[in-house]
This record gives C-alpha cells, structure tokens and sequence, in this order.
C-alpha cells in the first residue's frame, strides 16, 4: 500500500464511489491499472481542531493498517474520511467499520476489472 499525497488524487476519488459507515466515509475508484493500493486520510475542519483532527487521522490510519493490508486491491485508490463519531466508536467498531466499506467498494468492482 502506498500513500496518496497530491489534492488531484483526492479529488479523482471524491468524483468516484462514496460509501458512509458509522465512523468513517470512504471514496474510493479504481485507476485501471496493476500499480499498489493507494491510501489517503482527510479529516475536515467542522470536526475540531488541530489536535483532535490529527488523533482521528491517527486513529483511521492504525485501523487500516491492522484491518485492510490484505483485502485493498491493487489498482485501486481509498480515502478514508473522519466523521464526528470516528474519535467515539471503539476502536474495534472503527475497524468493523472500515472493513465493511471496502468490502462494499471491492463487491462493486467486476472479478477482473482490477
């Protein structure tokens, strides 16, 4: 897995597929190509401050690295975005959460289209 950095890449996956979960929203698109998954974190101003947005990236970031390192796919890109309710659920249930949504998005995309 790789780090999305650039706002180009952010945007391309805003315009793609949005799936909400309780303590998370993910975009996600599918590039077309065989090059790593990439992933991007974004927590947005209306949560708070500096400081709490930052722990909830942290927090989204552990999470995905403890839950989604063997079921991302390669080609893909995934942006995780921190609601209100990601600093309150357990961090099981923002694991669950996360796992769920990239389940949905990998359900959506055909067999051999990665």
């Amino acid at each position: 897995m790789q780090r999305i950095r650039h706002r180009k890449d952010f945007l391309a996956a805003a315009r793609a597929v949005t799936i909400r979960a309780r303590g998370v929203v993910m975009q996600a698109r599918n590039r077309g190509d065989d090059n790593p998954a990439r992933i991007g974190f974004t927590v947005t101003k209306k949560i708070g401050n500096a400081v709490i947005r930052n722990r909830y990236r942290r927090r989204l970031k552990e999470a995905v690295r403890l839950e989604l390192a063997e079921i991302v796919r390669s080609g893909c890109d995934y942006v995780f975005i921190g609601r209100a309710t990601t600093g309150e659920r357990s961090f099981k249930a923002l694991q669950s959460d996360l796992r769920f949504a990239v389940d949905k998005f990998n359900c959506t995309i055909k067999a051999g289209d990665h």
